[in-house]
């Protein structure tokens, strides 16, 4: 396989078109490629040196045989178009001088639990959808929850109940104490009154006490200041970052899958079960 050497360069106006932009929204590197060659001039054995593919794996992706799913991958081909920051963000990664000052925290080829990255929660909506469809197990850790479970037409609520030739799958669901200071400084986050973000919470709770007779169902309160948000179905989550500026169905989204000797699955999963134990059951 030949080793990435001078990565192409594009014009930065190139980055700013409506079709690059959308093809990175999608991780859809096949378009990404062929913009690269309308744009950059570049040959497929070109870009194959930049992002250290084989000319016959870019042509299978430009040709759509084959799909991009790996971060690994992802970052590879960030770097080897050394895509500005606002289309590695599209693409769902960190800034390039982020990614090199902090280092990584281990090698995402060494641990292919990560097996793809969303843009955001709704880019992943669908694929969450259709687990969700069959899961035996839903594990929730949300702030207020509403938009996942709490409402008629929140993306998960439609699978707690089973449905025809299918149980109720086993749910348990954390939400951030209405009472508790960690809610005042998330609202203060994201600049929304402490009493709003509260009276979401409460209203989650709420709704779904109405199912707790038709699924086992377990709902706590943790009161930490919130820093992750995890969609457990099974053996796979989807995982995303609260922050200061944003809320985390707008965070990139990592789906991860459990393996034999991958930390992240176990660590999240070890995680949402520490703070079950210390948690105030509601439901």
């Amino acid at each position: 396989m030949p080793t990435a050497l001078v990565p192409i360069e594009l014009p930065e106006w190139a980055w700013q078109q409506a079709e690059v932009r959308e093809a990175l929204r999608e991780r859809d590197m096949g378009a990404v490629f062929r913009r690269v060659q309308q744009y950059g001039g570049a040959s497929q054995a070109r870009i194959a040196t930049a992002v250290a593919m084989t000319q016959a794996r870019v042509n299978e992706v430009i040709n759509g045989r084959r799909e991009i799913t790996r971060l690994d991958v992802f970052e590879r081909i960030a770097d080897g178009l050394n895509m500005p920051t606002n289309a590695r963000h599209l693409l769902g990664l960190a800034s390039a001088r982020d990614s090199r000052s902090s280092g990584r925290a281990f090698d995402l080829a060494a641990f292919p639990e990560v097996v793809r990255v969303y843009s955001t929660q709704a880019a992943a909506s669908e694929d969450i959808r259709q687990l969700a469809v069959s899961a035996e197990q839903l594990d929730v850790l949300a702030v207020r929850g509403l938009g996942l479970i709490g409402l008629n037409d929140s993306l998960l609520r439609s699978s707690l109940t089973g449905s025809e030739g299918r149980e109720a799958p086993r749910v348990r669901v954390l939400l951030l104490d209405p009472e508790s200071p960690a809610l005042a400084l998330r609202a203060r986050e994201i600049g929304e009154s402490a009493e709003s973000l509260a009276g979401g919470v409460k209203l989650t709770e709420a709704r779904l006490r109405e199912l707790s007779s038709t699924c086992d169902l377990q709902v706590y309160r943790y009161s930490m200041h919130p820093t992750w948000r995890i969609i457990r179905l099974d053996d796979t989550m989807f995982v995303s970052a609260f922050d200061a500026g944003w809320e985390g169905h707008a965070s990139a989204t990592y789906k991860v899958m459990e393996t034999p000797q991958g930390p992240l699955y176990r660590g999240f999963q070890r995680m949402f079960a520490s703070i079950v134990e210390t948690g105030i059951r509601t439901v």
